[in-house]
């Protein structure tokens, strides 16, 4: 079994995000890692930065963000979906540049893999979300904010991230561009991971 990391970024140091602890935090877990780098700003040091975490498994895809092509957020689905393709992962555990695992719960994360690799009707995990704001000692809890969310799928070409890479559904004969619409795409059938 394999399991792939992923993730998308663009001026993440830039903009304060934790990418290299959030890389970090899975990366004893997964075989590779890859990070679709979109066009950063001259003064950002974000390829600096996962560089020197010092790793053979990461890998990183130079992409251009086009914010006409992909408006309302379509971007970011877009660009988790160049690093998907890239994944060769059994599993593809995706994870935003402002997410982190805690690392008590990769052996638990790697059973689950592992338990349900040959169950077809899995087609990903759920995981429960802590949105802490600020500082660690403050967080939301309330209906805008999502509390569980799918962030390990199967290497399946029909799954793809949806509307803002929030998610990700099933969606067949997918056009390439409509990270939004609905219609003619499925829920996933996954598991919740109690971790």
């Amino acid at each position: 079994m394999k399991i792939s990391g992923f993730t998308f970024v663009r001026n993440g140091v830039k903009l304060y995000y934790p990418v290299k602890e959030s890389i970090m935090s899975i990366l004893d877990l997964v075989d590779e890692f890859v990070v679709a780098m979109g066009d950063n700003d001259p003064d950002d040091k974000t390829r600096e930065e996962i560089e020197s975490i010092g790793s053979d498994k990461i890998k990183i895809i130079d992409t251009v963000w086009d914010l006409e092509k992909y408006p309302r957020g379509m971007e970011h689905a877009h660009q988790t979906d160049i690093a998907k393709e890239a994944c060769v992962g059994d599993w593809l555990f995706y994870l935003q540049t402002d997410e982190l695992i805690h690392e008590n719960s990769v052996p638990l994360i790697k059973s689950a893999c592992e338990k349900y690799l040959n169950n077809k009707e899995v087609e990903g995990f759920l995981f429960k979300y802590i949105h802490f704001w600020g500082d660690y000692w403050h967080y939301h809890k309330s209906h805008l904010w999502y509390p569980r969310e799918i962030r390990i799928v199967r290497n399946d070409p029909e799954i793809h991230s949806w509307q803002s890479a929030q998610s990700f559904r099933r969606i067949p004969d997918f056009d390439g561009v409509s990270y939004r619409k609905k219609a003619g795409t499925f829920k996933l059938k996954v598991v919740l991971l109690v971790i």
